[in-house]
């Protein structure tokens, strides 16, 4: 008979490809880990791993033993949320993958479920579209908040949260002679700091400027914006933000905040899960906060 416990582990090497960082994830040293994978090989009478002098991937039997096992350790674990829904609680760790344009708004629909679920621990894990789609997928994922456009529909549930609009953050001294808006040529001739290339915003940001037929001065790139918006406080260069992000954060000494036009475009960005049953209670609650919350 399989344990519960020796399929959680058997998923999460699939996930890691790496005995250390899944054993660690598992609470349990390496030879520990090791043994009980061992131990599951003699039992069932079948080779899991591909062994050599380091993990060389799991057999196929192994990866179909995964691939049902996670819809069982799913329905185990939405059954532990809904034992704690009956005392009245909702408890656990829900993980949402969250594009990097989105991390001010998601900070707030998480601020709005510790109101209404203290015991509930989210967890962020910041990437791109892609990255969300399969870790949806493959189960590392309870829910993403993402570009609507750039998600697959098939066996996800898409709920609509925002449109996302751009603005210029830019040293003061930069964009003196500008108002309160500039223009995408304008900002063409400027030194800027953008998301890299893999980056769906960045990807965004450089069909706009193609469409226009700019080509725009870029003087670094990064995966998130603390650097750029570091840098733009300092003088050095201007980025182009996510509106929400700055709406959330607020003035910062020495920079200013101008809207982009001609043309003012805008991406539409979702909550998107599993269409899965049972629903994980976390995942429930996610969903009907950010309903509220829009």
């Amino acid at each position: 008979m399989i344990e519960l416990r020796d399929l959680k582990l058997l998923s999460t090497l699939a996930r890691h490809k790496h005995f250390a960082r899944a054993a660690q994830e598992c609470g349990m040293s390496q030879p520990a880990f090791s043994m009980r994978i061992r131990n599951l090989e003699e039992r069932l009478g079948l080779p899991l791993v591909r062994r050599g002098n380091r993990f060389q991937g799991l057999t196929e039997e192994a990866e179909m033993i995964v691939r049902r096992a996670r819809s069982l350790l799913d329905d185990a674990r939405a059954l532990e949320q809904e034992i704690s829904a009956f005392r009245g609680e909702v408890t656990g760790v829900l993980v949402i993958g969250v594009v990097p344009t989105a991390t001010a708004y998601a900070a707030k629909v998480v601020n709005r479920l510790h109101e209404t679920h203290p015991r509930l621990l989210a967890r962020f894990e910041v990437t791109n579209s892609l990255a969300i789609q399969q870790g949806l997928y493959d189960g590392t994922m309870d829910a993403g908040i993402t570009y609507a456009d750039s998600i697959g529909r098939e066996l996800v549930t898409v709920q609509s949260l925002y449109d996302e609009s751009y603005v210029l953050f830019a040293p003061e001294h930069m964009v003196a002679a500008y108002g309160d808006t500039i223009t995408w040529a304008q900002v063409g001739t400027l030194p800027l700091s953008l998301l890299e290339p893999q980056m769906q915003n960045r990807s965004i940001l450089d069909r706009i400027f193609q469409e226009q037929g700019i080509r725009p001065d870029v003087m670094s790139e990064s995966t998130g914006f603390m650097s750029a918006m570091i840098m733009a406080r300092e003088g050095s260069v201007a980025t182009i933000l996510p509106l929400a992000l700055i709406d959330a954060i607020g003035p910062i000494q020495g920079t200013r905040v101008l809207r982009l036009v001609d043309p003012e475009p805008s991406k539409p960005i979702c909550l998107v899960t599993l269409d899965r049953q049972p629903e994980l209670t976390t995942v429930k609650v996610l969903k009907e906060v950010s309903d509220a919350f829009v």
